[in-house]
């Protein structure tokens, strides 16, 4: 703009993004819930998803590896003797311009220079050994005295960054003054280590060495605990960096370090320090080491700051594994985790921990009796929700595949309407639906003369005083073969659907839940959806049929209807004492008890609905003759679609009010 002020707008870097969307639970719940009704525990459920991540969120095992591969990259990218190869060069270089000095000067005596040549071409291989060799020397060429005198000075700046942070830069062109405070600093760091490990320090000891010494420590540590972590994680680093070198190379460094600014003191006092930090943190690694096999060689700064990124790294592997006693996402290191590998990282560390946080928050979860976490309550409710939802849109889909509803009185009219609820039974208030859809297509600026198109937010039904209620019982196969067939989920699917339209829209009706393998039992919807798969032999419909009886007469004025899932033929019967009787293939005594209890059933009744999983035509012929004697029907829905159609054929057992064909109605 040449008149006037431009702007540029970058990513927010002050931490979470205050502009991102809440966070959806709904996709995660579904995730967890599909995993419970699978057979995990909702703990494990949970720390799945939060591995795997979504469509839309990177997952922990994602970050992991990204870590892994960052690890990997700083190994294969760099060598340890950056040091001492520096050392080395300036040493060559020295001994190449004293050399030349030596044969410029024409004033120097015959017998001095050749002792001096003799001195420079005999010099040992070893570089420590030449560089203390000529500790002694007197230079001619003041450029080789300077090379010279950059290796004491760089050993020195060395030795201090790989205790210290920034130290090298800031010991760059140091004086004798400026070396003598930082010998000065180590003597009163080392007095004051020594005083807190004896238990005698004081906070003011920490804030005198901080006035006297605190712009050496770009960390700021607030008291004597922070300074000594950070000064033990550099120290531990240090250590592991000199371990990870080969033996050859850290005996040179070893030797060269006496040369460090000349003071033999400063190495005594570092050394000093070494010993008081690896006796307060015990727990840092002191003796780990590593195997770099790169090109790029690293000083003892560098190389202890890349050893320190291991460690970090390291850290955020166990953080991100969240494999240890207690661990939750707000163990996360986010602030290492963005240095690392960068903020998008860090942003998808910070959702997952909301997302974490916010389901362990939202009551969706939660810590029973025993400690472990469960589902709560809530969370059954939205899950059923989510279901019923998905099975009504199953529904909507299946164009002509459903009877034509009969108009059956569900009791008096109230005179009132209200908006159409999947599952309601009421009959339609046609006036105020056809009324409702006319509104809404002029709104939308079309001619309602030129014809309607019925949605379902235009449907309204009567309300009504009573209705006729049902005694439900659904009876689900839990046989090992459900697991093996992968048809385990779509039944628990099935029943939380059919519970949350029975406890929602039909609530005067009874539910009961019954799951049969080698014998069935009566369980509620929530020890259904944890129920891991059962590797148990038997199908005992039997005794299924037996607990379904006996609800029957304990709602004896209310509708009976009966829904069956099975996959297989019934191979086990209870016997008179209790026990199961199983047999394979099934015995003509389990087929006459199974039989005789269907019928009693449909003499008290009952309508009863089977449906069929798989293609075993045993279990055809078996079901088809079962449902003739009962006046029964037989129903052979994929597994995907089981929830539809057991959730379609409880409402047919309802006479519920509605069009014969679902195909016009948008059920979203």
């Amino acid at each position: 703009m040449r008149h006037g002020r431009s702007s540029r707008y970058g990513r927010y870097a002050g931490g979470p993004d205050p502009l991102a969307p809440p966070v959806d639970l709904s996709e995660a719940l579904d995730a967890v819930a599909e995993d419970v009704m699978a057979g995990y525990s909702p703990e494990r459920a949970l720390r799945e998803y939060l591995r795997r991540g979504s469509r839309t969120m990177t997952g922990l095992d994602d970050l992991a590896g990204r870590v892994a591969q960052r690890r990997k990259d700083l190994l294969g990218r760099h060598r340890l003797d950056g040091t001492l190869q520096e050392v080395r060069r300036l040493l060559d270089e020295a001994v190449l311009e004293e050399r030349k000095q030596l044969a410029r000067d024409i004033r120097m005596e015959e017998t001095d220079r050749s002792f001096r040549e003799m001195q420079l071409q005999n010099l040992p291989p070893s570089t420590a050994a030449a560089v203390t060799e000529l500790s002694s020397y007197d230079w001619q060429s003041s450029t080789a005295r300077e090379r010279y005198e950059q290796i004491k000075d760089l050993l020195g700046r060395e030795m201090l960054e790989a205790r210290f942070t920034g130290m090298k830069d800031a010991l760059q062109n140091a004086t004798d003054e400026d070396r003598a405070a930082i010998t000065e600093m180590l003597r009163d760091l080392n007095q004051l280590l020594d005083k807190h490990a004896r238990g005698e320090d004081t906070p003011q000891d920490f804030e005198d060495f901080m006035a006297r010494h605190g712009d050496q420590f770009p960390e700021d540590p607030q008291d004597i605990d922070e300074l000594i972590d950070a000064l033990a994680k550099r120290s531990a680093a240090a250590q592991r960096m000199l371990r990870s070198m080969t033996r050859e190379q850290r005996e040179e460094l070893m030797d060269l370090s006496a040369q460090a600014f000349g003071s033999p003191e400063l190495m005594d006092q570092l050394s000093r320090l070494d010993a008081n930090l690896q006796g307060l943190r015990p727990g840092e690694d002191w003796s780990g080491s590593e195997s770099f096999d790169g090109d790029q060689g690293l000083g003892l700064g560098d190389g202890t700051g890349v050893l320190q990124d291991l460690a970090e790294l390291d850290e955020l592997a166990e953080q991100l594994s969240q494999s240890y006693a207690g661990s939750t996402l707000s163990d996360l290191d986010v602030d290492a985790l963005d240095r690392h590998l960068g903020d998008d990282a860090a942003a998808s560390a910070r959702t997952l921990a909301a997302l974490e946080k916010a389901l362990r928050d939202s009551g969706l979860l939660r810590r029973g009796t025993d400690g472990d976490l469960r589902l709560s309550p809530r969370a059954m409710r939205r899950l059923g929700q989510s279901l019923l939802k998905d099975a009504a849109g199953r529904l909507s889909g299946r164009q002509g595949q459903r009877d034509t509803r009969h108009a059956g009185a569900a009791g008096e009219l109230t005179g009132s309407s209200r908006p159409w609820q999947f599952g309601d039974a009421e009959p339609w208030d046609v006036t105020r639906t056809v009324t409702n859809a006319i509104g809404r297509t002029a709104a939308e600026g079309r001619n309602p003369a030129s014809g309607l198109r019925l949605q379902v937010q235009d449907v309204e039904v009567q309300e009504t005083e009573d209705r006729t209620q049902a005694a439900v019982v659904l009876l689900v196969d839990t046989s090992f073969s459900m697991a093996a067939e992968g048809r385990w989920v779509p039944m628990k699917r099935t029943a939380l659907a059919l519970h949350h339209l029975v406890s929602t829209r039909f609530r005067g009706d009874a539910l009961q839940l019954v799951n049969f393998g080698r014998y069935a039992q009566t369980v509620t919807v929530d020890e259904l959806t944890a129920l891991p798969p059962l590797r148990e032999q038997g199908t005992n419909l039997h005794h299924g049929l037996l607990l379904a009886s006996a609800f029957f007469r304990k709602h004896p004025t209310r509708q009976p209807v009966l829904l069956v899932v099975t996959d297989g033929e019934p191979t086990a019967r209870l016997m008179a004492h209790g026990e199961s009787w199983f047999s394979y293939p099934p015995e003509p005594e389990t087929l006459r008890a199974t039989v005789a209890e269907l019928d009693r059933v449909g003499r008290n009744g009952a309508e009863i609905t089977f449906f069929r999983l798989g293609d075993d035509p045993g279990l055809e012929r078996f079901l088809t003759a079962m449902a003739r004697r009962v006046g029964g029907r037989v129903v052979a829905p994929d597994p995907e679609d089981l929830g539809a159609a057991v959730v379609g054929e409880f409402l047919r057992s309802r006479r519920p009010r509605f069009p014969s064909s679902f195909g016009d109605l948008d059920w979203d």
